[in-house]
């Protein structure tokens, strides 16, 4: 019995280490480069056109948000320089959620660049010792809960809980201004009811449908002037940035957009919510 439990444990090891791998090569946008840009006041995007990395600056040194993939840090500092930034300034690492796509390359990224990772509580095990070993697991600096604040300079961010995706899911909130105004950013964690998610029955993450009718109360109750996401193509990234013109108005201020894609996003849990129950 217990060789047979082994065997299995191997196979599905094997086996999501196989998914993350056709993946990474099934979506071309995640390697894509895409031209590092300003998004509002001191937030950068400096990711690829297909997952996102955002560089958050101050004198005192810059806040990261997603390592992505080992093989995109290279492309995630290009980016950072190619901006005007040094690598080894950013001094704080943070992500959305433990998926391989926003945090295989922490190891890889905190070596080089020095930073302090600060991690959500609930994806805390998922990211020190990665299931079935799918990427370098990291040691956490900072265990993070719902509500903790993150500092650097005149930076402020505060981590949100809102877990479904994954146990630790966070939504990051902070300041922004630009034109003499205020604005609320909200970069969220991700509302996505993947494909194979089992949302009823759920023996490894019982109360899944609870924590994602969480993430959506949490989200609704958020003033979003700007909002960003783990990938691009939550906020229309492509088609915003091709807006951006010297004297227009900024295209990622949107707050309708917000909560049309909190709404249509809730819709599609429920959908599948309902589909699993029967």
């Amino acid at each position: 019995m217990k060789s047979s439990t082994l065997s299995r444990s191997f196979i599905l090891a094997a086996s999501l280490a196989y998914a993350t791998l056709l993946a990474a090569q099934g979506n071309p946008a995640w390697r894509e480069p895409f031209e590092p840009h300003k998004v509002i006041d001191n937030i950068y995007y400096v990711g690829t056109k297909g997952l996102s990395t955002y560089l958050i600056t101050s004198p005192e040194g810059h806040i990261a948000i997603n390592s992505s993939f080992d093989w995109t840090v290279p492309m995630i500092r290009a980016n950072v320089e190619k901006l005007g930034f040094k690598f080894s300034d950013i001094k704080i690492l943070l992500i959305s959620h433990a998926h391989g796509d926003h945090c295989a390359g922490s190891a890889l990224f905190k070596e080089l660049s020095g930073a302090k990772y600060m991690v959500m509580e609930g994806d805390v095990p998922e990211v020190e010792k990665p299931t079935g070993g799918r990427y370098p697991g990291l040691k956490v600096d900072r265990v993070l809960k719902d509500g903790d604040v993150v500092k650097l300079g005149n930076n402020v961010l505060t981590a949100r809980l809102t877990p479904g995706h994954t146990k630790g899911c966070t939504t990051w909130t902070m300041k922004a201004r630009e034109g003499g105004k205020t604005y609320d950013v909200v970069i969220i964690g991700s509302p996505n009811v993947n494909a194979g998610y089992k949302l009823v029955n759920n023996e490894q993450y019982p109360q899944i449908a609870e924590d994602y009718e969480r993430m959506f109360r949490v989200l609704k109750s958020l003033s979003a002037d700007v909002y960003l996401g783990a990938h691009g193509d939550y906020y229309d990234m492509v088609a915003k940035f091709a807006r951006m013109k010297p004297g227009a108005a900024n295209p990622f201020i949107d707050p309708d957009g917000y909560k049309r894609y909190i709404s249509d996003k809730e819709q599609e849990f429920r959908t599948k919510l309902a589909a699993q129950k029967k």
